[in-house]
């Protein structure tokens, strides 16, 4: 009978929204760090919109007590997965309260750093957040939700909305925010850190706050560097005024992505926080806008169903790029759509699932998504294409929608043949690319860089001429590096002259696109090389350090010496890579033991797991591996970042194959913890 009962409720629970509406939600919370649980009282009003005998809240491997409606106890199951209430409910309003506890197993994610200080975040997209909060996996069941911490006096605490009061507690603060509209369950945030906190406003007064953690305070300027500017342009392009009462923006360590949206405080990773130079290779401007973008689409308006899914990562990937677009200017916006252009053709090739499918890729989603966007926006016009998006934004604000939703708009501003649009661009996976070049066309930089590509199996005897005048140009950067990139196979001597007038472009980019496209140095093209060891890019120096000591042995205490104190990135790209080259540099050091300890260090859980992942790939690589190396590499495995732990078992499985390290493993197992046993455990049974 139970298994019924389950599966009755189950078809019921799939047409929730149908019979309740959720309004509101207050939760107060409590997080104990030290045994990474959090627990709370939560107070949600609903309206029942037709008699039903049970409700769902989703909520993963919590502990519910005092489940309460309208203040009167009621029969209540835990199904681990989800909260349900079984009850007699008539259409009227209620209030559902509960406490809850819980150790999330995802979702939440508590991170030690320096000093005995940790940051908390979360990262609900997807149906993640009802691992730390009982809440809804459906989209389409928004609320309104007002969330309270109390935690310890010297951290910021931020979640969504606007933080109405601060209350002292003893040694904590409670911290109460409320927002005035409502949302999709996976956007809801919790973030707590030790951080410094920048505040602007943008033209239209919205509060525009910018963390930093305090050590990072001196890179401030160019991580935030365009961040104002893209929400005023955002609002202007958009033609709807931002949602929402506030807007953050929070880097957190070992974050799972680029960033997130979560409405009001996007979370970021800090791998884009960055200093001048560091801005020119990674720069957070398009994760930034992308993000923001969101806010509009994603978080005002969301897709009813991962069917529709373009309606939100197409559309903030585009304005992201039109966002870029009025801050690089028109030859970075379309070599950008040109370079996605022949991804999506590659891709095409193997790629069966179109736009309009849940199982699409993420390059389809995004890239495709924005390219379709594109084209219509070119297709209708300007005004036409605004005049759509914004009749769009207001009609369904706050709701759910499908593609016909948006279309239905672009049908009110355009005779535009919508229903072969939707076949050639949502429905195919092939590329449209006779439309794409035409559109690319319009733009100088890109007629030159067809050019450039129509003669990449031309001999280069015939084409140097043409190559030449190119790079004596002043065409788009993105064009010379498609010649340089043309050149690759071709003998030294013949496009020498070629590498030289590229190198004296004193163009970054252009640079560096040369710097790895020569693995292979003649001696009478070394000086010239070694120049890009003083460009302002670490990405540069990093290609150009590993290649000039590759190449000339004679010469390797003198690049070493010069690179001795470099850093790079924040995670210590120039460093790990310079500890890697002096030690395998005979005699260059009498204080090898020092080294290795330096570079071992920099694999150890101290560090995030970027430069972690660093170390270990030149530890390996460089052959410095010892039992320390080994359990480091173990540990990556029970890493909550699905990268570095992929990173770890892929190593650990190409390094059990030489007997010597099997052995190494197997010597370890006993002095690893529970976690890192099971994980090694298994992969030496495979």
């Amino acid at each position: 009978m139970k298994y019924i009962f389950l599966l009755i409720t189950t078809l019921v629970f799939a047409q929730q929204t149908k019979y309740v509406d959720f309004k509101t939600v207050s939760g107060q919370l409590t997080i104990n760090d030290s045994q990474k649980t959090i627990s709370g009282y939560v107070d949600y009003e609903f309206d029942v919109l037709q008699p039903i005998d049970t409700i769902k809240i989703d909520g993963k491997n919590m502990e519910f007590t005092n489940v309460q409606v309208d203040g009167k106890d009621v029969i209540f199951l835990n199904t681990t997965k989800e909260l349900q209430i079984l009850n007699n409910f008539q259409k009227g309003n209620n209030h559902l309260t509960f406490n809850y506890n819980v150790k999330p197993k995802q979702a939440l994610y508590f991170v030690d750093i320096e000093n005995n200080e940790h940051q908390i975040w979360t990262q609900g997209q997807g149906r993640y957040t009802s691992n730390w909060f009982p809440s809804f996996d459906d989209v389409n069941e928004k609320v309104i939700f007002n969330i309270g911490v109390t935690y310890k006096k010297d951290y910021q605490v931020v979640s969504n909305g606007v933080l109405k009061s601060k209350t002292d507690k003893d040694d904590q603060i409670h911290w109460q925010y409320q927002m005035e509209n409502p949302m999709s369950s996976y956007l809801l945030v919790l973030s707590v850190g030790k951080y410094e906190r920048k505040d602007f406003t943008s033209k239209s007064k919205i509060p525009l706050e910018y963390y930093l953690e305090k050590k990072d305070t001196a890179r401030f300027e160019p991580t935030y560097r365009y961040s104002k500017r893209i929400f005023d342009f955002l609002e202007k392009e958009i033609g709807v005024k931002y949602p929402w009462k506030v807007f953050r923006q929070i880097p957190v360590r070992d974050f799972l992505y680029a960033g997130m949206e979560n409405t009001t405080t996007t979370l970021f990773t800090t791998r884009y926080v960055v200093d001048d130079v560091a801005f020119i290779d990674r720069n957070y401007t398009n994760v930034d806008a992308h993000e923001l973008a969101h806010h509009w689409f994603g978080d005002l308006i969301t897709a009813e169903s991962s069917t529709h899914h373009w309606l939100q990562e197409g559309f903030a990937t585009y304005y992201a790029l039109l966002a870029e677009r009025d801050i690089f200017g028109d030859d970075y916006f379309y070599a950008k759509l040109y370079d996605t252009a022949q991804q999506i053709k590659f891709a095409s090739r193997t790629d069966a699932i179109p736009v309009l499918n849940a199982k699409a890729s993420s390059l389809t989603f995004y890239e495709k998504g924005a390219w379709t966007l594109f084209v219509l926006h070119e297709s209708i016009g300007d005004k036409a294409f605004k005049k759509a998006i914004k009749s769009y934004l207001k009609k369904y604000a706050f709701k759910n929608v499908n593609t016909q939703n948006f279309f239905d708009e672009i049908k009110k501003v355009s005779d535009f043949d919508l229903v072969q649009f939707q076949k050639t661009w949502l429905e195919s996976t092939a590329f449209d690319t006779p439309t794409a070049n035409a559109l690319l066309s319009k733009n100088k930089a890109i007629k030159a860089r067809l050019e450039v590509d129509k003669l990449k199996k031309t001999p280069l005897s015939e084409k140097i001429d043409f190559l030449k005048q190119t790079l004596d140009s002043d065409v788009h950067f993105s064009v010379k590096q498609a010649v340089i990139s043309q050149l690759q196979t071709e003998k030294y001597e013949n496009k020498k002259e070629l590498l030289l007038k590229a190198l004296q472009q004193n163009n970054i980019q252009l640079r560096q696109t040369l710097a790895g496209t020569l693995p292979a140095i003649p001696e009478d093209f070394r000086k010239e090389y070694e120049t890009l060891l003083d460009d302002k890019s670490y990405e540069t120096q990093e290609i150009a350090l590993f290649y000039l000591w590759k190449n000339f042995p004679i010469h390797r205490k003198e690049y070493l010496d010069k690179s001795k104190e470099w850093i790079g990135f924040n995670d210590y790209n120039l460093r790990t890579l310079w500890l890697s080259l002096a030690l395998s540099t005979p005699e260059y050091s009498e204080e090898s033991e020092k080294l290795i300890n330096e570079l071992v260090s920099f694999s150890t859980p101290e560090y995030e797991a970027t430069t972690r992942q660093n170390a270990l790939e030149k530890l390996i690589a460089f052959k410095f591996i010892n039992d320390d190396v080994l359990t480091n590499l173990v540990n990556a495995t029970t890493h909550h970042m699905w990268q570095f732990s992929k990173f770890g078992r892929e190593t650990i499985r190409v390094l059990l194959k030489n007997s010597e390290m099997r052995t190494s493993f197997n010597r370890i197992l006993p002095n690893l913890n529970p976690d890192e046993q099971f994980q090694l455990d298994r992969l030496l049974k495979e």
